[in-house]
């Protein structure tokens, strides 16, 4: 029994500390093994119930044949007393075959007897060994169990770790090219302050209507990337303001 039980829990520290196996629960072989022990115990129960009927008949057969002798020892004294010497012969006769049945159930009695006290102590043993191997079972499903619960959040730990890992490159991409945008908006508002461009409030030309309508693109290409990003992050309460800045947003891009 015990080294059943060595075995299962080496089986368990198996799994629990490897790749674990989609084809074999520990917790189902922890379980089937119980159940073959709980079995083994019915089993050493039934055994024990028929030599307890066994004795318990022997006993009362005994009984029986004693009362019978005694019966036919008085029918012979009887017989005898009356002068029928046949009839006193017959019966005891008669007494001396279940003398000898009797001689055979009491040797028979004491066996059984210790056969009994035998299969009772086994099961007692049997009882308590299968009643410990039950906890250890327990113990070890929960054992299992949890790092097996563990394993898998471990996993989905590192899976969010990359995602996470991703969407900050992204963002540090978008930030990159915020600034670049920024500073380029620096620049011309400086080339427009120093008068080496003409007064915005001039005519446009050309040139000037490709850089506000590339500024227009790059402002829809930020506010782009960042939507996109927003929808990668988890689902949550919205950053108070960001409905003003939609609008905003919108409102420029309808200018």
């Amino acid at each position: 029994m015990t080294g059943i039980a060595d075995r299962i829990a080496e089986l368990f520290r198996i799994k629990a500390h490897a790749v674990l196996d989609r084809a074999e629960d520990p917790r189902e072989v922890l379980d089937y093994a119980y159940a073959q022990q709980v079995d083994l115990l019915q089993q050493v129960r039934r055994g024990l119930a028929d030599v307890v009927t066994s004795r318990k008949r022997t006993e009362l057969q005994i009984a029986q044949v004693r009362k019978s002798n005694g019966k036919l020892e008085e029918q012979a004294q009887q017989a005898l007393a009356a002068g029928h010497e046949d009839l006193a012969r017959e019966a005891l006769a008669r007494r001396a075959g279940l003398q000898g049945q009797l001689s055979g159930l009491e040797e028979q009695e004491p066996l059984l007897r210790a056969e009994e006290e035998k299969l009772t102590a086994a099961a007692q043993r049997l009882e308590a060994r299968v009643e410990a191997f039950r906890t250890r079972k327990e113990t070890l499903k929960a054992e299992y169990t949890r790092a097996e619960a563990e394993s898998r959040i471990g996993e989905t730990l590192s899976g969010v770790g990359e995602e996470i890992g991703s969407v900050g490159a992204a963002v540090q991409r978008a930030r990159d090219r915020t600034e670049q945008l920024q500073a380029r908006s620096g620049a011309l508002d400086e080339l427009m302050a120093s008068g080496a461009l003409e007064d915005a409030a001039a005519p446009a030309g050309p040139d000037e209507v490709r850089i506000e309508l590339e500024r227009i693109s790059a402002d829809q290409d930020v506010e782009e990337e960042l939507r996109r990003l927003k929808a990668k992050l988890p689902a949550g309460p919205r950053p108070e303001g960001e409905g003003v800045r939609r609008a905003e947003s919108g409102g420029e891009s309808s200018v």
